[in-house]
């Protein structure tokens, strides 16, 4: 293996020209280029350019980053030979069977911190899932929109009226919102580097003290969305239960994991800090059905977006 010490400078030419059969060159990261993720197209189709040169041809698999409209990503395949990689094609394969080719029931379950993060995936899911479940700190603004008080909750008010607007069209088409109906709180956020015990407490979900901070789902939270895992056939999760950083505060993320591999159904993991905690806490990757490598470009999938990097493997 040999390694560039630029992106598509004197170092990248000379180690490209220096290859022997076999050997692979490694360029630096790219993004320390400005062409890499720069708006403009022709800025871009220059860097693209300059990364033509230094190859015959072109495969794509890091499905991380088809979500995103860069050089490398979206522009360098129309301008070489270009195929998709085996990654690539296992993601893609995974995730038709979310959208166009689903055994039911079909479960959702979204955590997370930001309700604002997941709106698109809930929009498009609406048309699409049987159940979905709530947890993470975006449960807040769902619970605040039933008019309940979260306290100092983590909470997106500008977000309220696109929650209640989801929670009418889920009761009008039949689709099961469920929410937390306890949850641990406390008055603080706990320290995670020293993660220093924290003592929380368990309140009704819609009996948050006004001056503490929903931080996980509670036992009987747990106990209720390990149910409405059970009978499902297909499984999409994306996002933690909790600060599950914190092992007070992770017992509902390990709770919505094991459902996930005690269930016969089809199960996959959505990347991101879903798939941190599945490691995390210590779980067999091989106990679930799929881990996504792209939390962020399964989400677009999921809400029905083009995804450039795909679109351009696609021609």
């Amino acid at each position: 293996m040999a390694f560039a010490t630029d992106t598509v400078g004197d170092s990248a030419a000379e180690t490209v020209a220096g290859l022997g059969n076999g050997q692979v060159a490694v360029l630096e990261n790219l993004r320390f280029n400005a062409g890499e993720t720069s708006k403009d197209d022709a800025e871009r189709g220059a860097f693209a350019d300059c990364l033509a040169a230094l190859a015959d041809l072109y495969v794509g698999d890091g499905f991380g980053a088809v979500h995103r409209k860069h050089a490398s990503v979206y522009d360098l395949p129309a301008r070489l030979p270009h195929a998709a990689g085996h990654l690539i094609a296992t993601e893609v394969g995974v995730l038709k069977k979310l959208t166009d080719d689903v055994r039911r029931p079909y479960v959702v379950a979204l955590g997370g911190a930001k309700v604002s993060d997941k709106l698109g995936v809930i929009d498009h899911l609406l048309e699409k899932a049987d159940r979905i479940l709530i947890g993470g700190g975006m449960a807040y603004t769902f619970l605040k929109a039933q008019g309940h008080e979260v306290g100092i909750s983590l909470l997106q008010e500008d977000q309220i009226p696109a929650v209640q607007e989801y929670l009418a069209r889920a009761k009008e088409r039949g689709v099961e919102f469920v929410l937390p109906v306890d949850v641990l709180v406390s008055p603080e956020f706990p320290d995670l580097k020293t993660k220093a015990p924290a003592n929380p407490t368990t309140v009704a979900a819609d009996a948050i003290p006004a001056d503490e901070e929903g931080l996980d789902i509670g036992p009987e939270t747990r106990k209720l969305y390990a149910s409405k895992l059970a009978d499902a056939a297909t499984v999409f999760w994306n996002g933690p239960m909790g600060v599950f950083e914190h092992p007070d505060y992770a017992e509902g993320t390990k709770a919505v994991a094991q459902a996930l591999v005690d269930s016969p159904a089809f199960t996959v993991v959505g990347g991101g800090d879903s798939a941190a905690a599945v490691r995390i806490l210590g779980f067999d990757e091989n106990a679930f059905g799929h881990i996504s490598t792209g939390g962020g470009a399964s989400l677009e999938y999921l809400e029905g977006k083009t995804l450039p990097g795909l679109a351009a493997l696609e021609d």
